[in-house]
């Protein structure tokens, strides 16, 4: 079975009566024969893109999720099909190759066998693939059993749960390092500029774009960004800093294209965060894209920025209309990616994983062997937990009043005396419950 991603590129030349119906970056799934159906009629890997297709319409709009659905139904039609059993098979035959495929995927052989996260994932994925072909009638039942459960929430309202019995428990929460405690943080952002513990240069650091590292080190720390929010900003999109030091934070907007399910907020940036951010900006960022001979195919030319957006290529767009795939081809007045973070040859920078991992078994290295694997996740939650502390403890409530005793007309600051420290917690990190501030 062989999988790639479609694109619309080329397609004026495939001389169709209209375009194929699949959104660019689609997973397609096709057997090795490169066909879809034979004298049977479709075969298994029709329904598997029929339900792909339909995910963005399903509650999985992001790109990267249909990826992942995908590259966890891939393996499991594979593996029904070389044990005989057809992917819409009765209950107790696609039991029967569950319960294999748990065996071979758990203590199976080294390449093929997943951690309990991944297995789970897995699970998911299988299930919910069937649970659509059991609506569409493809099939009968679903091959999973679950085991029900109730709760009792603070409102008083009484919440049903249901555990699929197939997954397996994964480590305890508390076992597992979720943030970066302040020391640890401020252990990190100096490794990330090049220094030691103590903030002076670290001698033995043979290491470069520091300016770009620790800049965006703090911005993610300080505003709880997803990693595909903090890649795709603009130059443009980054608030002015403000003329004097301020302890309420500075309201940081995001475009709809960029966030998670689409929907947009608006999150802050500590008045620190962004001065390194604009300090980055003005002195490393700017030699790195002028005159820069980057160029992306299909390249959409900046001009007139402003916060709220430019022409491109001679038509005026707003930067919140722009998708994921347009940012990547922005190219600024003077050269060089328009988004924030770039390489030195101009190009945009993405691979914040990679910096943040390196930097961490650096720090575990040369001064802390309890240092954990910071991933860009993990900025998230210690923007949560250090903003739920400061909120408990009033510490942003009591300057938002000194601000509004000024006189001074700040929404941030009137928001801040106004509403619930959990419920700004869930503005700010893009939830719609407080019951989800752990994600």
């Amino acid at each position: 079975m062989i999988l790639f991603y479609f694109s619309k590129a080329g397609g004026e030349d495939w001389d169709l009566a209209s375009p194929p119906l699949n959104r660019d970056g689609m997973p397609i799934l096709v057997d090795d024969d490169l066909r879809f159906e034979d004298e049977n009629g479709p075969r298994p890997v029709t329904f598997i893109n029929r339900w792909l297709r339909e995910l963005p319409i399903n509650g999985a709009p992001a790109e990267n999720s249909w990826k992942t659905y995908a590259l966890q139904l891939k393996p499991w039609a594979e593996f029904l099909s070389g044990h005989g059993i057809g992917l819409f098979s009765d209950r107790q035959r696609l039991r029967d190759g569950l319960s294999l495929n748990a065996e071979h995927r758990l203590s199976g052989p080294l390449e093929t066998r997943l951690g309990s996260t991944s297995w789970n994932l897995a699970v998911k994925t299988i299930a919910a693939f069937h649970q659509w072909a059991v609506n569409e009638g493809h099939c009968r039942q679903v091959p999973f059993s679950y085991a029900t459960s109730s709760y009792l929430r603070p409102d008083g309202l009484r919440v049903e749960s249901a555990r699929n019995l197939a997954t397996v428990r994964g480590a305890r929460r508390h076992a597992t390092r979720k943030y970066l405690e302040r020391p640890y943080s401020d252990l990190l952002l100096n490794a990330l500029a090049g220094n030691d513990p103590d903030g002076e240069p670290d001698r033995m650091f043979r290491g470069r774009e520091t300016g770009r590292n620790v800049a965006g080190g703090s911005l993610a720390i300080s505003t709880g960004l997803r990693l595909r929010e903090w890649q795709l900003l603009t130059l443009w999109e980054i608030p002015p800093l403000p003329r004097r030091r301020t302890a309420v934070p500075i309201p940081l907007l995001l475009a709809p294209p960029t966030t998670k399910g689409s929907k947009g907020r608006q999150t802050w940036a500590e008045y620190d965060a962004l001065a390194r951010v604009h300090d980055y900006s003005t002195l490393e960022r700017a030699a790195h894209v002028d005159g820069s001979r980057w160029r992306p195919a299909h390249a959409l030319y900046v001009e007139n920025p402003t916060h709220d957006g430019a022409y491109l290529n001679g038509t005026y767009r707003r930067w919140h209309l722009l998708t994921p795939a347009e940012r990547l081809r922005l190219v600024g007045p003077g050269g060089g990616s328009a988004l924030l973070s770039v390489q030195s040859d101009g190009s945009p920078f993405l691979d914040w994983a990679t910096t943040l991992r390196r930097t961490s078994a650096r720090v575990r290295d040369r001064w802390e062997p309890a240092f954990p694997h910071v991933h860009p996740h993990m900025t998230r939650h210690t923007m949560a937990m250090a903003t739920l502390e400061n909120l408990v403890r009033g510490y942003y409530q009591q300057a938002a009043r000194l601000v509004l005793d000024t006189g001074d007309d700040n929404s941030m600051a009137l928001y801040l005396t106004k509403a619930d420290p959990l419920l700004i917690l869930r503005d700010l990190l893009g939830h719609a419950s407080v019951h989800l501030l752990g994600r």
